[in-house]
């Protein structure tokens, strides 16, 4: 795993941790946590960390489908302060405002990793089984090594959760932040 998420040519995905989304998890204390000593091992080793943020399209523009789903989640409201991040990025960090649950559609994310060298991709945030799981198979089709920080991603559904995470290890890495941390101390 070292050579893989080696600081040279590995990015940290902070992926959707938003207000809204961490007060619903099932282990928001444990997670901040995880998340946040694996974003201080990043910026250690000097890792690009890339935040990504739910934006919604005015709901004109959005699609029914979407629109439906995001009544479901729970996430269509008019507090503007529910979309913040609750992990506040450095100012040399990009956040990437976004409105489907891949880092590749529809952003400019590919293209920025490409040009920077980066060939590996470990995946922090919310939701375990929608945009995390979603986001590293795609990575993985693109031609990216995916890891997973298993213990610095989260679910407003444990079982999901547990469910995406067993699913993505027959295809991806999964590793702890602990490992991942190291594998950039050496």
């Amino acid at each position: 795993m070292n050579d893989i998420v080696a600081p040279e040519h590995a990015a940290l995905i902070v992926w959707d941790v938003q207000k809204m989304l961490v007060d619903r998890i099932f282990n928001k204390d444990e997670f901040l946590q995880k998340i946040g000593k694996l974003i201080e091992a990043a910026r250690k080793a000097d890792v690009p960390v890339f935040f990504t943020k739910i934006t919604p399209l005015p709901e004109r523009f959005e699609s029914k489908a979407r629109l439906a789903a995001m009544k479901n989640w729970g996430t269509m409201s008019n507090d503007k302060s529910m979309f913040e991040l609750a992990v506040q990025p450095n100012e040399n960090e990009v956040v990437i405002n976004k409105n489907t649950a891949s880092i590749f559609v529809g952003t400019n994310f590919e293209l920025m990793a490409r040009n920077a060298g980066i060939e590996a991709l470990i995946f922090t945030g919310i939701a375990t089984e929608i945009g995390i799981e979603s986001s590293a198979r795609d990575a993985l089709n693109r031609g990216f090594y995916a890891v997973v920080a298993k213990d610095a991603v989260s679910s407003g559904d444990k079982e999901a959760h547990e469910r995406s995470l067993a699913n993505m290890q027959k295809l991806l890495t999964i590793a702890s932040s602990e490992d991942i941390a190291k594998a950039w101390e050496a």
